[in-house]
């Protein structure tokens, strides 16, 4: 139930709620992109295309991949950030609550492509209007990877740019600057909402029964069929 999409939003708000926790240190960095990328590696395996198996040696280098990039990308723009003694610390303040995003995002590429990467190798069944399986295509795993991965790129952007713009802001107010204690819930709150809202709209980027013409795909699956147009399962 965590990894399937119905679940995405309420076990990965407290994740996403952490990332975005100001003033990190290295080791709290290194945990929370840790922890993001390893509910992500498992969402993308649970969502994949499944027509083909995926052994386990494939899931553990998707894994560590993707952990690895994030990580490092996100500790070196900490380090860059924390030496720019130029920028007033409210400045600091906001890049370090907006580093997230690009460590996020160029992770989850990372994560679809080698979780998925046994697709890439071993292709995967394309159908024709009759949802009989004419074959096995690479393209269509190609194309299927690079869709999913593209909605993975557009699902953190609201969730990493609009909580802290909007905190910024609230943070300011009387209220909570005599009631500190809630700006967690409150932060809580915005991050569930935000991530509420841009999931549903990532997924429905592209339909998880796509489509694409025969011409496009391998010589042998054109002989196998008199369709113009076959459909693939892309995944979620």
């Amino acid at each position: 139930m965590p990894f399937r999409m119905s679940g995405y939003v309420p076990f990965g708000t407290p994740i996403v709620v952490g990332l975005l926790l100001p003033n990190q240190t290295v080791v709290s960095t290194i945990f929370w992109q840790w922890l993001n990328q390893s509910h992500n590696a498992c969402v993308n395996y649970s969502n994949r295309n499944a027509t083909k198996p995926t052994p386990t040696s494939k899931f553990l280098q998707g894994y560590f991949g993707a952990v690895t990039s994030a990580v490092s990308l996100a500790v070196g723009l900490n380090v860059l950030i924390q030496r720019a003694n130029r920028l007033s610390p409210a400045t600091q303040i906001i890049i370090q609550r907006l580093i997230p995003f690009p460590a996020v995002a160029s992770a989850n590429i990372c994560n679809v492509g080698l979780m998925r990467n046994n697709e890439l190798s071993e292709g995967i069944d394309v159908l024709d209007g009759n949802g009989n399986v004419v074959g096995s295509s690479k393209i269509a795993a190609k194309h299927a990877i690079m869709e999913t991965a593209f909605t993975r790129v557009v699902l953190p952007m609201p969730i990493f740019v609009l909580p802290p713009i909007i905190m910024s802001y609230l943070e300011k107010l009387p209220f909570l600057l005599t009631n500190r204690r809630l700006l967690l819930p409150i932060h809580s709150l915005v991050c569930l909402a935000t991530f509420s809202l841009s999931l549903p709209l990532a997924i429905s980027l592209f339909p998880q029964m796509s489509q694409i013409e025969v011409s496009k795909l391998e010589p042998e699956i054109a002989m196998a069929t008199n369709s113009k147009v076959v459909t693939y399962n892309k995944g979620l």
